[in-house]
């Protein structure tokens, strides 16, 4: 019984101590001074910490040595081969089982073998196409990657700018509280006014918890993006007017067909059913194999031996052998045909595939780069209105100040102001995501 409560006391001992030590880890990490990182910081990051990035360099390494297996079956191949056969003796020099050398037999041999036909050699060419695939999806992977991080990270940018916005609304709706408030006493506006200024602050309130909650979410997804450790304690560096120019449209087309990592993955594919096709006919052709054996095949463990026929003479073990086998396959029911049928067929799919490909990145090219030419020319008329915006409310709220306006217009300047601002805000956020979704397609990020 002592045991027991020996035990469950040094368990809560432990439990406590750990907890202690996880406290004081997390002030610790409170206590530095948050990691500022810039986009290339954060791709770097991302890349290291993806599954699915690291999952598609994996399966790249994996095709590679695919391929340098393949190579290896082309090559000849060098084995030692070790063993001794016994057979019970009846006194004659076979013993009992007349297929035997001897009672005694040892076999110590090197063995250079090697397997010539056309299965292996298209097999060797369709592991490169496999592995040029494998490379091709890696790069989908890595600008798919880049897609997630610059939406998580020009997301929390946006989402901190409308949180600054929504501030600025909150500071703006409480100035006018109070403006209307002041007015009410000296007799000028009704209490209406009061109310409706009253209702705008509580609701620029409302905006503002939501403004923060949205900031965080994007703060999360960013460290789940880019920590393993989970680490919140960072900043990201504002860089959103630093944004780079729009390339031409020849120039993007240009790059796309020649870098496009889906189009040529898409090759490499129909390039490596082609090969699965030579290889399936292969199994269809005579295959030539060749040995040469070098080592002991004798009655003695030695590299010579004494034997009398009828007089005593000394024989060298140690020698060489070769042998060549020619393999014509004849009749199997029909099986090595139906595999080049199999084979055939995903041939044919894969050309689909291929032309499906060519046809979407045609598509691809003119709207991602639509899109992105439309957020470059918004982007420019949403600052302009929110400049414009700004300077309205101000105007409109001198023009209340005077008895000139009414709160139904100080109120609607102030709500168009925190719209452009955001309007504004999310066309910087669309604008780098356009740009992102051009590099999926150019790779010149």
């Amino acid at each position: 019984m002592f045991s027991r409560i020996f035990a469950v006391i040094r368990l809560s001992a432990a439990v406590l101590v750990a907890g202690i030590c996880l406290h004081a880890h997390a002030q610790d990490a409170s206590s530095q001074p948050p990691l500022t990182l810039t986009l290339q910081d954060a791709l770097a990051r991302a890349k290291a910490n993806s599954v699915q990035f690291q999952l598609a360099l994996t399966e790249r390494g994996l095709a590679h040595e695919d391929k340098v297996q393949a190579r290896a079956a082309l090559l000849p191949s060098v084995n030692y081969n070790s063993s001794y056969i016994y057979t019970e003796g009846n006194g004659t020099a076979s013993g009992v089982f007349i297929a035997n050398n001897g009672v005694h037999e040892y076999l110590n041999q090197g063995d250079v073998h090697q397997v010539l036909g056309l299965a292996q050699i298209s097999d060797y060419r369709r592991t490169q196409a496999l592995e040029a695939v494998a490379r091709a999806k890696a790069e989908i992977a890595a600008r798919g990657l880049v897609v997630t991080v610059v939406q998580t990270y020009y997301g929390l940018i946006a989402a901190q700018h409308r949180y600054a916005n929504v501030q600025q609304a909150a500071l703006e709706a409480q100035k006018f509280l109070l403006l209307s408030q002041k007015l009410e006493s000296g007799g000028e506006v009704a209490h209406a006014d009061v109310i409706k200024a009253q209702i705008q602050y509580q609701d620029r309130q409302r905006d503002l918890r939501e403004a923060e909650l949205s900031m965080q979410k994007f703060h999360l997804d960013l460290a789940v993006l880019l920590f393993p450790n989970f680490n919140e304690n960072f900043t990201v560096v504002d860089d959103t007017q630093l944004a780079p120019p729009l390339q031409s449209f020849d120039d993007v087309s240009r790059l796309a067909e020649i870098k496009n990592p889906e189009l040529r993955a898409a090759s490499a594919f129909a390039q490596a059913a082609g090969f699965e096709v030579s290889a399936s006919r292969g199994a269809l052709f005579p295959t030539l194999t060749l040995d040469y054996f070098y080592g002991i095949d004798a009655l003695h463990f030695a590299t010579q031996s004494t034997i009398f026929i009828p007089e005593r003479l000394r024989v060298n073990n140690l020698g060489y052998s070769a042998t060549a086998t020619l393999s014509v396959p004849l009749w199997n029911w029909g099986a090595n045909r139906s595999k080049v049928i199999q084979a055939d067929l995903r041939r044919k799919q894969a050309e689909r595939e291929l032309s499906l490909a060519q046809r979407k990145l045609l598509a691809d090219i003119r709207s991602i780069y639509q899109e992105a030419e439309t957020a470059r020319y918004e982007l420019d008329l949403l600052k302009s209105s929110a400049e414009l915006a700004s300077e309205s409310l101000r105007l409109t709220t001198l023009r209340y100040q005077a008895g000139e306006a009414t709160v139904l217009e100080v109120v609607d300047a102030q709500n168009t102001l925190t719209t452009e601002q955001n309007a504004y805000s999310d066309a910087q956020l669309r604008y780098r995501l356009a740009l992102a979704n051009l590099q999926t397609l150019t790779g010149t990020m």
